[in-house]
């Protein structure tokens, strides 16, 4: 016993062994390398659009969308795998057919809240769009077969 500790008539505390946690993600291997579980806990937390409904669902749910909304486009927009930026709180945008992608991508912007040193790259099928180009005319050429156009999000550190 210390000084102090008999001092206030307490004994000491027992060391205790560290209890080992159970681990909270079922699907990682408590034994898995650190970077493999970076990568398993990335991917349990990025789950595909099209991983999360089925295909019948998303077919529904986008034709039910351009029934009740025909001046608009049904978008999905996910980050992109290898990207550093943060998750989109939403994923589904009703975008009016008439607006340009750079718009687009002006809103997503603001959505993330990017500073101006990172520029924001779209793609749509692995292909890098025109800015000028309409939305209904993105979609008309690159929409997916359940009505959806998914659109993937990434960036790069642009100046400095």
């Amino acid at each position: 016993m210390s000084g102090k500790e008999r001092a206030n008539g307490q004994s000491p505390s027992p060391i205790r062994k560290p209890t080992r946690r159970r681990n909270p993600n079922p699907i990682s291997l408590p034994n898995a390398k650190p970077k493999e579980r970076k990568k398993e806990e990335r991917m349990k937390q990025i789950r595909a659009f099209k991983e999360e409904f089925t295909y019948e669902e998303r077919v529904q749910e986008s034709r039910e969308i351009v029934a009740k909304y025909p001046d608009r486009v049904p978008v999905v927009v996910e980050r992109f795998a290898r990207c550093h930026l943060p998750l989109m709180e939403k994923r589904k945008y009703l975008v009016p057919r008439d607006m340009s992608v750079g718009h687009f991508i002006h809103i997503l912007r603001a959505r993330l809240h990017l500073s101006s040193a990172n520029a924001l790259f779209v793609f749509v099928k692995n292909t890098l769009p025109q800015t000028a180009c309409l939305m209904d005319s993105l979609y008309q050429g690159y929409k997916d077969e359940d009505g959806f156009l998914y659109m993937c999000y990434s960036t790069e550190k642009t100046f400095g």
